[in-house]
């Protein structure tokens, strides 16, 4: 099997298993405990808050940890929208792209419909990106946030998150990014960014599932959305997952060691396999920029195919992939990324992700790009004959 849906999730790191473990199994308190076992784990979550705290390039006490990437877009979006607008009734717009994950367009049209306020969505080009003159279009006096997707889920293009928040640092409006894509591929470092609010996620890293993390530059107001004993400096309560914390900081040490060398030689890997499926498979499209995509991201859209046709077909020759978003899973309708990006609705529904992790090898992608090729034809072939 050759597994090409890193996107949707990544296996548990053999690392991340043992740093969590003793936290599994002997030090095992709950870290407001005052007690020996309570201090242990209450010390194995600070240092995995410094740990985190680092690969962003922010101060400890900016890392709010949450159940994952879902849990820190919806608490940056409904938490800050919200915390401005109760200093401020006057704020009461939020901005979003139209290429957002549904963890943050649900978090705004959450708002409009039960706190009034207005969600302006930002075009895209038809490479999926959000220009700076795009944004500062529907920029407003009242406008309260902005959140704009670092890198996308479904096709990997990436946004200029730097000049994009530094727009709206200019009009003393806060910017958060849903970077749980970005994350283990390209630099975190809130300060460079310039945002304000940053989202990650444990198991797109290495990491097991249910843990993400939350960077909230320090002076940002944040309505907590979580209440009880007031964990996490009263923003998000909840005993906190000492394990999952100390996985995702582990996740995260080991991306940054890697460095920018091993994203780079994914890229080429990229490159070469989409070469051979744009060569190999007539009429294919690839979707998202050209070259201001993740590195392990290629996606494409085979007309005259189903995608799931295709997805079926590609399992049975061994290659495992998507269809786009594994939070949209079992849904009919064609793409919104898509769409925005001035597909058709006929061409959306053929789309096909190939997404990868570290250790993908170049043999593995050349398989895979045969099997694309194999596959697209026997269900263009079947569609035919039908």
């Amino acid at each position: 099997m050759i597994f090409l849906d890193a996107a949707a999730t990544t296996p548990v790191r053999r690392e991340v298993l043992e740093a969590m473990w003793p936290l599994l199994s002997g030090d095992f308190g709950n870290p407001s405990s005052h007690h020996s076992l309570g201090e242990a784990a209450a010390a194995a979550l600070a240092g995995a808050r410094t740990a985190t705290a680092k690969a962003m390039g922010c101060r400890a006490g900016e890392i709010i940890f949450t159940s994952g990437g879902t849990e820190a877009d919806n608490l940056a979006v409904k938490g800050i929208a919200l915390a401005r607008r109760a200093a401020d009734p006057r704020l009461d717009r939020v901005v979003i792209s139209a290429v957002e994950h549904p963890a943050v367009e649900d978090s705004a049209r959450y708002l409009a419909r039960i706190h009034g306020f207005v969600v302006d969505v930002v075009p895209v080009d038809a490479f999926g990106q959000v220009t700076v003159e795009a944004l500062a279009a529907v920029l407003r006096p009242e406008t309260a946030l902005v959140s704009i997707i670092f890198a996308n889920n479904e096709v990997g293009t990436v946004q200029p998150i730097a000049r994009l928040a530094g727009l709206c640092r200019a009009q003393g409006i806060p910017f958060h990014t849903d970077a749980v894509q970005a994350a283990g591929w390209l630099p975190l470092e809130a300060a460079a960014l310039g945002v304000d609010a940053l989202s990650i996620s444990g198991h797109k890293l290495g990491a097991p599932k249910g843990n993400g993390a939350l960077f909230v530059r320090g002076r940002t107001r944040l309505e907590p959305l979580i209440h009880g004993g007031g964990q996490e400096r009263g923003r998000r309560s909840g005993t906190e997952n000492v394990a999952g914390a100390v996985a995702l900081s582990t996740a995260l040490t080991l991306a940054g060691a890697s460095g920018r060398q091993p994203a780079a030689a994914i890229a080429a890997l990229r490159d070469t396999f989409i070469a051979a499926v744009l060569a190999g498979v007539p009429g294919a499209i690839l979707t998202g920029h050209p070259t201001e995509r993740l590195p392990s991201v290629a996606s494409f859209c085979f007309p005259g195919t189903s995608g799931e046709s295709v997805l079926l077909e590609l399992e049975r020759r061994g290659v495992i992939c998507s269809s786009g978003s594994a939070c949209a899973a079992g849904s009919d309708a064609p793409s919104p990324v898509l769409l925005a990006l001035g597909i058709s609705p006929e061409v959306a529904q053929t789309a096909v992700r190939f997404s990868f992790d570290a250790a993908i090898t170049a043999a593995e992608l050349r398989e895979a790009a045969e099997a694309v090729r194999a596959a697209v034809g026997s269900v263009r072939s079947l569609a035919q004959r039908g």
